[in-house]
């Protein structure tokens, strides 16, 4: 891991949490309610509701998790809160949500939530698991 990459937390039996990385702009555009409008306002009501999948987790990905939320542009400067760490993407969202995998993923789970098919291709070849806008509150 990079010396700037905060350290992977743990869970209380020793084993590194998972990694829940979350593609804001596609997440955000994958619900036609208005998001052009204001895509800043819509990335932080996206990481508002994602709020309880800290602890919750997916479905399929028990938590506690580690929740990154990836955004770009207009929202790169919305503020972290409790539970969800933000990565603002100083290019394509996409790329960084795939140096996050390579960087962040090792020894560890890996789930990235896109609908993306170009970004799925890239983080399963690192080993990540990807499921769709649907599995997470939008």
């Amino acid at each position: 891991m990079p010396p700037d990459s905060p350290a992977a937390p743990a869970s209380p039996d020793g084993c590194l949490v998972p990694l829940l990385v979350i593609d804001a702009a596609n997440v955000v555009g994958s619900k036609p309610d208005g998001w052009w409008r204001d895509r800043a306002g819509a990335a932080e009501r996206l990481r508002d509701k994602l709020v309880p999948l800290n602890v919750q987790g997916l479905a399929d990905l028990p938590g506690p998790v580690e929740l990154v939320l990836v955004v770009e542009g207009e929202a790169r400067d919305i503020a972290p809160i409790a539970g969800v760490r933000i990565q603002r993407a100083s290019g394509s969202g996409d790329d960084a949500i795939v140096d996050l995998v390579a960087t962040e993923g090792a020894g560890r789970r890996v789930v990235v939530v896109t609908a993306d098919r170009g970004l799925r291709e890239r983080v399963t070849a690192l080993g990540a698991e990807v499921r769709g806008p649907g599995s997470v509150p939008r």
